[in-house]
């Protein structure tokens, strides 16, 4: 029959009630969770973990990857924004080749699932984004993605990512087209305009049709630095949402990364159209990009889940790290209470799950929802006591990605005792190095 038994384990569910049940069983079939209990018997032709003294988890959800900069990692260090993207990344993104593409992708998948990330929204560059896509094809790992959407000619974007208006879209509705449902609905195409910055008006609202046409979801990067909002409003006469929502484009579709700088009429907006925010507190922090008043937007009802945005401005994908930070941060703006553990974990999970729009299918330890799973083992000296110790303050203030055991992404082990199964580490990590020689040795930097 097949299928998968996890016996003995310590479930933090994040159910509606956000039970925690200990010495519990979970039944996977095909890609779902089909029982919980305890004492489960197991059947025919199953696999069995034994998960005594572990503790298993919703797959994180991260809403802000950029897998095509995995391979900038540390190329990038100490710069602001704007700086960041025209002397760094820019000149790196336009040397891309399809198999750097692919190999930058496998690197960071690799350590997303690693680290407990079973889920991402992931933004791509220019160029190529289909060798993006079928890495993520092959390991396994649940996306929304796309190709980045450039058509602002001039300034410091180099030739190679300037597009025409006409040909953006219609790449991004040929991989839409190509990769959308792939594997059962566990590869989804998003609409991936850079920012404001970057794109036509005519591009932005092409997006927002195209985005209600197939009913996809739309991200992009919003009042993270404000130099980039001077130029919004240079160019539009706006501040960024508002210009968003001018055209349309605010609506439950949209997820945004950062929005660190905001006034009272954005956060109406983000609140009342449903807009989801990916906060980033990782990369806001090395950018120097500021601190997003998230139990601010969480108090008002506004969307907000977590993502460590790209390895060169991290520098790692870890979401462990995201956690710690998204409430270490707040603490001295708005006291010890800000932003607590639990608050945090449900940005990493149910809140991951919302912005995707797949709530009642990942994010949550239920029967029905897909078997997205991470297996931690927090039996070390940086996790104990755990003698009447809270399972999530664990999880969030002592546990690292080194704690994580085991990952199921779909109903299949991709993880299994620290070996990846779909990511051959040894190639990708030597094509790795053998990528970026030659995309430095082609590009300004080299």
């Amino acid at each position: 029959m097949g299928g998968i038994l996890i016996k003995n384990a310590e479930l933090i569910t994040m159910n509606k009630q956000e039970e925690i049940l200990r010495g519990s069983d979970i039944r996977i079939k095909d890609d779902l969770i089909t029982e919980i209990g305890s004492g489960l018997a197991p059947l025919a032709g199953e696999t069995v973990i034994d998960a005594t003294g572990r503790s298993i988890i919703p797959g994180f959800v991260q809403t802000h990857i950029h897998l095509c900069q995995t391979l900038f990692r540390g190329k990038a260090d100490d710069l602001e924004l704007m700086d960041w993207l025209r002397k760094r990344i820019w000149p790196l993104e336009a040397a891309h080749d399809g198999e750097s593409l692919y190999y930058s992708a496998m690197l960071g998948i690799g350590e997303l699932i690693s680290s407990g990330t079973t889920t991402i929204v992931d933004m791509e560059t220019v160029h190529h984004t289909d060798y993006a896509f079928q890495a993520i094809a092959k390991s396994g790992i649940r996306a929304l993605s796309g190709k980045v959407m450039m058509d602002q000619k001039g300034g410091d974007v180099p030739e190679a990512l300037q597009e025409d208006t006409a040909a953006s879209l219609q790449e991004s509705v040929d991989l839409l087209e190509k990769w959308n449902g792939h594997d059962g609905g566990r590869i989804r195409y998003a609409f991936s305009p850079r920012f404001v910055v970057s794109c036509t008006e005519p591009l932005l609202t092409e997006v927002r049709d195209l985005s209600a046409r197939y009913g996809v979801k739309v991200h992009t990067h919003a009042s993270e630095n404000q130099g980039e909002i001077e130029i919004v409003q240079a160019m539009t006469g706006m501040r960024n949402i508002v210009y968003l929502d001018h055209i349309g484009l605010a609506n439950e579709r949209l997820i945004l990364a950062h929005c660190i700088w905001l006034d009272k009429e954005e956060r109406r907006i983000l609140r009342e159209r449903g807009v989801h925010v990916s906060h980033c507190p990782g990369s806001n922090l090395k950018l120097a990009s500021g601190i997003a008043d998230t139990p601010g937007l969480i108090h008002e009802h506004v969307s907000v889940s977590l993502g460590a945005d790209g390895a060169p401005c991290n520098n790692n994908l870890d979401m462990f790290n995201e956690m710690r930070l998204a409430a270490l941060i707040q603490k001295p703006i708005h006291g010890p209470t800000a932003m607590d553990a639990k608050s945090v974990f449900r940005m990493a999970t149910i809140g991951g799950a919302k912005a995707v729009g797949m709530e009642n299918e990942i994010g949550s330890i239920e029967v029905g929802k897909k078997a997205d799973l991470a297996i931690l083992n927090l039996f070390n000296f940086h996790t104990f006591p755990s003698f009447d110790a809270d399972p999530i303050s664990r999880i969030v203030y002592s546990a690292t990605r080194a704690d994580v055991e085991s990952t199921i992404i779909n109903g299949k082990i991709v993880m299994d005792r620290g070996m990846l199964k779909t990511v051959d580490k040894d190639t990708v990590l030597r094509e790795a190095d053998r990528s970026i020689q030659r995309l430095l040795a082609r590009s300004p930097l080299g």
